[in-house]
């Protein structure tokens, strides 16, 4: 019988840009939802898109720090094949 894989423990600065990404994620989808129901104001749109902006920086410092975030295309992969080694998002 072969062991469950644990993950590895991961340095500060792993958790501090998953943490980053947890708040700007809240920030965009309540963003979302508040432009669903008001289109037209533009200072929410222009919020909005900074923070879109700085989630895509975020995502992309993690990713060449530790590996993909997400796959099927969204996340490159270094040699060899990232998404074998764990912690992945989603454990830690």
């Amino acid at each position: 019988m072969q062991k469950e894989q644990q993950p590895k423990a991961c340095d500060a600065k792993y958790y501090e840009l998953l943490e980053e990404l947890q708040a700007l994620d809240f920030v965009l989808v309540e963003l979302n939802l508040y432009l669903n129901t008001h289109p037209g104001d533009f200072q929410s749109i222009e919020q909005y898109n900074k923070f879109s902006q700085e989630r895509m920086r975020v995502a992309h410092e993690f990713q060449q720090l530790y590996g993909p975030l997400t796959n099927f295309g969204h996340a490159f992969s270094k040699y060899p094949w990232e998404w074998s080694q764990t912690p992945w998002p989603w454990q830690v």
